[in-house]
């Protein structure tokens, strides 16, 4: 932490912030990582040297085929790193080219087509040697069915190009995730190559309005229990993943059985990300961590929620978020109207009538929980007049005027600052 005002992550540059001068402000970042002499070697070492596994030089030897799940867009996942070596040791190894799939991991977010799978791979060269897909979660022809996990019944459908290969390897982020504890691992294959009813179930109030569903916990957390039940349902399979610093450079890679290594990457970056400030704020300044991730409001809300902690009850969190493509999808659009109609108690109690959630709304349902505990308040320039009514918070057009606002308000000249948004955990102390 340091006591200096920052810029606040905003699209693809920054937005400074001009505070009172009788403002005192705290900057709330990661610890500092130590940055990787050599990306490469990195990558190269991890797949040598596997947790639970053996190497990849030796996992690919007598496969048929193979599938690499990759996420989309919306996460800033290094691909450029390590899907050609990882490809070439396939190759090496003596699995057809033609059986080799790379598999994009949307969940039930739009496919990336075009310039902006190009973007995604970072590496011409995958596009030419390989197949590249998307996954389409409400396509019932690409889905293989699992049956339902033993504890909480949840159905299983998985899209057929991992289930059926040989090989298979999810490759990700590992970063806070405001319900699944950290992304990453297991979290590649359910929600992201699955089906929609796993999505809906996943996202359905039961899992959702659980004391437990957190940021940063995968203790009792029953989102994680049931995603591990799905990997092991499903068989065999690996992961590589990846940990960035604020720089977006990797600081942090491993290999290997996909919960171990996953485990073993989430044990590397959840001190680092997880920072006890010791008190709460009247005034929470935050971002939604920039370009991937404030490309819409649908992804903004993340932002909204991993502060709550530090936010005094009636306080104010001020979010920034570019929303380049404006609001996100049709589905999360209907949801946010049906907040703004119903009010926050009505639009929650239709949701706890439902087994399945509609797509989408579990995003207006995260964005009820900072909301219950002050007010919310987004700078942005990316949405329309209709849109900003929707988002059921107060749009604002000048950060530091509400800033200053907040301070005036509150009477406690004491704010918050989170330069990189969702990406830094702050909590309050465990006496709050």
């Amino acid at each position: 932490m340091t006591h200096t005002p920052p810029e606040i992550a905003y699209g693809r540059g920054f937005i400074s912030l001009s505070l009172p001068e009788n403002a005192r402000t705290t900057v709330i970042r990661k610890a500092e990582l130590a940055k990787l002499p050599d990306n490469h070697a990195a990558i190269r070492n991890a797949l040598e040297n596997p947790v639970e596994a053996a190497p990849l030089s030796e996992l690919a030897k007598n496969r048929k085929s193979a599938c690499i799940l990759i996420c989309d867009i919306t996460r800033p996942v290094p691909n450029k790193l390590f899907l050609r070596p990882m490809i070439e040791t396939m190759l090496a190894a003596g699995i057809p080219q033609s059986e080799i799939t790379v598999l994009v991991a949307t969940g039930l977010h739009r496919p990336n087509l075009g310039e902006e799978l190009d973007e995604l791979l970072g590496d011409p060269w995958v596009l030419e040697n390989v197949r590249v897909e998307n996954h389409y979660a409400r396509n019932e022809d690409d889905l293989v069915d699992l049956g339902s996990t033993p504890t909480r019944d949840v159905p299983v459908k998985l899209n057929k190009y991992l289930v059926n290969a040989d090989l298979r390897i999810a490759t990700g982020l590992v970063e806070p995730h405001f319900m699944a504890g950290w992304s990453g691992g297991r979290k590649v294959v359910a929600p992201g190559v699955a089906g929609h009813e796993t999505i809906r179930t996943f996202h359905s109030a039961r899992f959702m309005e659980d004391p437990l569903a957190v940021q940063c916990n995968l203790a009792g957390n029953p989102l994680h229990e049931e995603q591990l039940e799905i990997v092991r349902k499903l068989g065999e399979i690996y992961a590589l993943n990846t940990v960035l610093d604020e720089d977006r450079d990797l600081v942090h890679v491993t290999f290997g059985e996909i919960i171990a290594s996953h485990l073993a990457a989430v044990s590397y970056i959840s001190e680092a990300t997880r920072v006890d400030v010791g008190r709460k704020y009247s005034t929470v300044v935050t971002s939604s961590a920039g370009y991937p991730l404030d490309k819409t409001y649908y992804q903004t809300v993340k932002g909204m929620v991993t502060p709550m902690d530090i936010l005094k009850p009636g306080g104010t969190l001020i979010i920034a978020s570019e929303c380049s493509e404006g609001f996100g999808s049709e589905e999360f659009r209907n949801a946010q109207a049906r907040l703004a109609d119903l009010g926050s108690e009505r639009f929650l109690a239709t949701l706890k009538a439902k087994t399945l959630a509609d797509i989408d709304e579990w995003q207006t349902e995260m964005q009820l929980k900072p909301m219950r505990v002050g007010k919310v308040q987004l700078y942005t320039n990316g949405l329309d007049p209709e849109e900003k009514r929707i988002t059921c918070v107060e749009v604002i057009d000048d950060l530091d005027q509400a800033i200053a606002q907040s301070i005036a308000q509150s009477g406690d000249m004491d704010v918050a600052i989170i330069p990189e948004g969702p990406y830094v955990i702050p909590v309050s102390g465990p006496n709050e």
